[in-house]
């Protein structure tokens, strides 16, 4: 370890013209990227895995398919950014047009700099050039060292005369050795989001991507695993778990090539997006962000987690509000008298804040439906006739919080704004517009779209100072994709991006810490790009518990507890017991009719929500171990475990089809101190039952690890939650 160290600690900075090899690392606690020049100055990609226990080892690395001149085999050269037109036959992550019409690219190593950032992250900028064309390249790995966690983007520029066409501008290669790949990717539908496939990859090329515009995630998630020779378990097997931070298309490549080599190129998708680049002029690509564990899926989730927690996620460390939400108690029909009642129900429940959502707004085209209003954004005269700023008072003399909804992207046809700024809109000019829950997106190309968004925003903050929590929504994509005002529409799907970005970064700028939940109809509307923003993400609108179960298991892969909002509301058949279990398991909320709850519910969900303050910090910051797949399980279950380990809450469901009982195995727990002793409590139950768990049993670490405990969940006793415990906590 005191090898290491003094490796970490070199100089700061420091550059290279010599031709002489040389070898760079990328280094985390556990892991390691090494990148080497060779004989012409090409940069390769040498390995990337477990780190060696001696570093000086890294410049014995070989790779055995380097390209030797006069050799017939022209397709493996293993470089760490692929360009086009020259040597490299397979998928590229960089293809550019140069200024004279010439597409081939040969970048060469020219200089490195490291810059320690803190004792936890370090940036590596490797700089690349096409010394023909004076055009750079430098490619940026910010290493984090406690949470083996890499970010990876790019930054291309140039001095040519003219202007370059940038083809398609991956933010990062990464290369893989192995025998066998297998891919588990993630597919997705309204109200069935984040359905799980795994599969080998063979020949070819296995292409992730959207193409939608806005809501990029509805169909595929930019966020994969790979596990090399066989799939791997939650605690074995070698898996790299990725993501790009992007809120715009994507597009995630996977090329088998050479029998052992797997190249994954992630990147903005550059369908209909040729960039044009003038001289002076910097193209920064968004980040790439990647784990390795060779201790199987479970390891490079918590990596992520921890990373997104610390680094990435808004205020990821800090608290969440718990919500009672109007929307499915009222829909669009509400008055003053109902929302006060809902404030006070709000208090009664025990919850943090009332959110009232859509249809709050529009006068001329009040909106009563999802069919106008969307766009005029004033609060409806009729439905509320002492405006918005008296419910934030009510809620304040309610001593709870007021929040609302906001859908601030798009636009109804019927509305003020539609008439008034037609050129706000994109759509095709001279062609029929198509709607998606009748509306159209709004062009954030434009900076008089973006001012006006961000003022929209900002004049609620002013006419309720007391505003605590917004939903941000996004129910349509981008059909027929034109800006009326931008000059280059091959610009329009990045600029788009861009835009909504600064939209963010202002309101982030002047209301910094105010909670505001990421949002779309059907849900999947999530990438780490936009968690900078957001504290959090509505999952699905698919609030049906026991479907929950496996769409929140599947987000888990990649993002923390604290950022998933999960609802109790009335979908679904199970009781409030099982629903308000499987949405602890995240940041909790409800979409109930209060005032219709039984007298026994509404006590359950009383003390629900006080036992849910008494251990949310453990779900929040935990340590997350999924302990038993829903898929392959009559019973599924999931922990999350303190920072000391005194502390652990895990979650039990009966996830069979069928009525079974009969011999259930116990679940072996994860992440407990092997010498500490446990005491089992469980909590949560509902009025009047007693729970067959004795808590005055006593239990080592090392037995609930390798033997395991029963939580006794049958058909008829369907969730389970307990509170595990150390003697010496």
């Amino acid at each position: 370890m005191r090898k290491f160290k003094f490796l970490f600690l070199l100089p700061l900075t420091f550059a290279t013209n010599s031709f002489a090899q040389k070898t760079i690392q990328i280094t985390t606690t556990r892991t390691v990227l090494v990148l080497e020049t060779d004989q012409d100055n090409s940069l390769w990609s040498t390995y990337f895995g477990e780190k060696l226990k001696s570093p000086a080892e890294y410049k014995s690395i070989r790779p055995l398919d380097k390209y030797k001149p006069g050799s017939d085999d022209l397709l493996n050269k293993r470089e760490a950014y692929i360009a086009s037109g020259s040597l490299n036959l397979l998928e590229p992550g960089l293809s550019i047009t140069h200024s004279d019409g010439n597409k081939s690219t040969v970048l060469t190593f020219t200089a490195v700099e490291e810059k320690h950032l803190d004792d936890n992250r370090k940036l590596t900028i490797v700089h690349l050039t096409d010394a023909k064309y004076k055009f750079n390249v430098d490619l940026y790995y910010l290493a984090y060292f406690k949470e083996d966690v890499i970010e990876q983007w790019t930054e291309i520029k140039h001095q040519e005369k003219g202007i370059v066409i940038l083809n398609k501008y991956a933010s990062a290669n990464l290369t893989l050795s192995g025998r066998k790949f297998f891919l588990k990717n993630h597919y997705s539908g309204a109200v069935r989001e984040m359905r799980s496939e795994e599969q080998q990859l063979l020949h070819g090329i296995k292409t992730i991507d959207s193409k939608l515009g806005t809501r990029t995630n509805l169909l595929h998630s930019s966020s994969f695993m790979v596990s090399i020779d066989q799939p791997a378990t939650e605690e074995q097997g070698e898996v790299i778990a990725g993501s790009l931070a992007w809120a715009g298309n994507f597009r995630l490549d996977f090329e088998t090539f050479d029998e052992y080599y797997l190249r994954i190129t992630a990147g903005i998708n550059n369908f209909s997006s040729n960039y044009t680049l003038k001289a002076g002029e910097n193209f920064v690509t968004p980040r790439f962000v990647y784990t390795y564990s060779s201790s199987g899926k479970g390891l490079a989730s918590r990596n992520l987690q921890d990373w997104a927690r610390n680094y990435q996620l808004l205020d990821g460390k800090g608290d969440r509000s718990t919500i009672l939400n109007n929307w499915e108690t009222t829909y669009f029909d509400f008055d003053d008298e109902k929302l006060n009642q809902l404030t006070k129900d709000t208090k009664k429940l025990g919850v943090d804040v009332f959110l009232l959502d859509d249809g709050w707004f529009g006068n001329k085209y009040p909106r009563n439906g999802s069919s106008a209003g969307l766009g005029d954004w004033q609060y409806n005269k009729k439905k509320l006739k002492n405006g918005i700023s008296s419910l934030g008072k009510e809620a304040t003399a309610n001593q709870v919080k007021f929040g609302i909804w906001l859908e601030p992207e798009m636009v109804n046809p019927k509305s003020e704004l539609y008439e008034n700024h037609p050129d706000w809109i994109i759509r095709q000019p001279d062609r029929k517009e198509f709607y998606m829950r009748n509306q159209l997106v709004l062009d954030l190309t434009n900076p008089k779209v973006q001012d006006f968004i961000f003022k929209t925003v900002d004049d609620i903050f002013k006419e309720v100072p007391e505003l605590a929590f917004i939903k941000w929504d996004c129910n349509s994509l981008i059909y027929n994709a034109h800006s009326p005002t931008l000059k280059n529409q091959d610009h329009f799907y990045i600029e788009y991006t861009k835009g909504l970005t600064n939209v963010l970064e202002r309101i982030r700028k002047k209301y910094p810490k105010t909670p505001m939940m990421l949002c779309a109809g059907g849900g999947s509307r999530v990438d780490y790009a936009s968690l900078k923003y957001f504290t959090e993400f509505w999952p699905s609108d698919n609030t049906n518990a026991y479907d929950r179960i496996f769409i929140q298991w599947e987000y888990s892969y990649y993002f923390p507890s604290i950022a998933v909002d999960n609802h109790i509301t009335d979908m679904g058949k199970q009781p409030v017991k099982f629903k308000t279990d499987v949405a602890m398991m995240g940041k909790l909320g409800y979409d109930v009719r209060v005032n219709e709850l039984s007298k026994t519910d509404l006590l359950f969900s009383q003390k629900a929500v006080q036992t849910y303050n008494s251990f949310k910090d453990i779900v929040w910051h935990g340590q997350q171990y999924r302990l038993q797949d829903p898929y392959e399980n009559k019973i599924t279950s999931i922990a999350y475990v303190n920072e000391t380990k005194n502390q652990a809450i895990v979650f039990n469901y009966h996830v069979a089809t069928l009525f079974t009982n009969g011999v259930i195995l116990p679940i072996k727990l994860k992440g407990l101190d092997a010498a500490k002793k446990y005491q089992i409590e469980e909590i949560n139950l509902y009025p009047g039952t007693k729970s067959p768990i004795d808590s005055s049993q006593v239990y080592s670490g090392d037995f609930l690890m390798k033997v395991g405990f029963n939580p006794e969940v049958n058909a008829n006793r369907t969730s389970v939650v307990l509170r595990v415990t150390s003697l010496s906590h």
